[in-house]
């Protein structure tokens, strides 16, 4: 199959699938290997570079051209969400004023796929004289960045992904791999859990199934019937609450029941008069409940794990409320 023509500058090629899957397939490939590759690297400077950056009581200013100052970016960003105060530098803007954003305290890592980039070679000077610790993450171990920083990241890659060898590739991948190595290490050092990360993470999908509990979203309704209540009445309390279910006590008003509305469905289905039957003789036993300061997240699994629509809140054992799905789907817990 042919597609239409690409033009490159002067030239003009015909792109088919016989020539844009393997390309495809091999930049994979080559990708999957970078990855790889900086397993070689993560060594004492890598140690060292975890445990100054852990210790360190100011903050970590990640710096870069190009391409690599976009990874940097990247890099700050998940350090920021998982517990490292990071901010970004740009070399460029840094040598035109941005320097002042750097602290006393602050350590500042340096990203480079050449590491002899003009901008490096005029910001590693300035930097070092003002006495911060300087940390290289460079792709020639042999550049002024990586010969002039304290402690060297190595993310030397074999080749790039562009078949011309050129294009930034590979040798961001190893950058990333390496930034993410560095952030996941100061994570476990730090003891940076799930709870932490919910505080920093309050807004969106994520946030609110690491924070926000059952009592968060459940509606203030409690509806409910005792076991001796007619069908007429529990019909009744169902349509009023519009929660699908409706919880059933006992004559020391412990929950000891649900009838939802499948369950009435079955019963007008099974009996033609039902006018004997009480809401013991239809509901369900040992329905599933939930504390209230249970995560959402917690009670959504509940619900999945036993295919059902709604959940019992009760706390100590006493019922106080009903908590159904279409709450977490508005909440955007599913």
């Amino acid at each position: 199959m042919h597609f239409p023509l690409i033009e490159v500058g002067l030239r003009v090629r015909f792109m088919n699938t016989e020539t844009i899957i393997p390309a495809a397939l091999r930049t994979i490939q080559i990708q999957a290997d970078a990855i790889q590759h900086p397993s070689d690297f993560i060594n004492a400077d890598f140690v060292k570079a975890t445990e100054m950056i852990a210790i360190n009581k100011g903050r970590l200013v990640v710096s870069g051209i190009g391409k690599s100052a976009i990874v940097a970016q990247k890099i700050v960003a998940t350090l920021n969400s998982t517990g490292t105060a990071s901010l970004f530098m740009h070399a460029a803007d840094a040598i035109h004023g941005d320097l002042g954003m750097i602290q006393k305290e602050d350590i500042v890592l340096i990203i480079s796929k050449s590491g002899n980039s003009p901008e490096i070679k005029v910001l590693i000077p300035l930097v070092k004289s003002f006495g911060n610790l300087v940390i290289g993450m460079a792709g020639n171990s042999q550049s002024y960045l990586a010969l002039n920083s304290d402690i060297l990241l190595n993310t030397t890659v074999l080749h790039e992904a562009c078949p011309n060898n050129l294009a930034p590739t590979t040798s961001t991948t190893a950058q990333m791999v390496m930034g993410d190595a560095l952030a996941v290490c100061l994570m476990e050092l730090k003891g940076f859990n799930s709870d932490d990360f919910a505080k920093f993470h309050p807004g969106g999908t994520l946030g609110k199934k690491l924070y926000l509990r059952v009592s968060d979203v459940m509606t203030n309704q409690r509806p409910f019937v005792k076991s001796d209540s007619t069908v007429k009445e529990v019909i009744v309390e169902i349509t009023k609450s519009r929660l699908g279910a409706v919880a059933v006590l006992d004559s020391s008003n412990q929950i000891c029941g649900i009838v939802t509305d499948g369950d009435i469905r079955r019963m007008l289905e099974k009996n033609d008069d039902f006018n004997l039957l009480k809401a013991q003789d239809i509901m369900g036993n040992s329905p599933k409940q939930i504390n209230s300061d249970a995560l959402a997240a917690e009670a959504f699994e509940l619900m999945r794990k036993n295919n059902i629509n709604q959940l019992l809140v009760s706390d100590s054992n006493n019922y106080t409320g009903v908590l159904h799905i279409q709450e977490l789907i508005r909440e955007g817990i599913i």
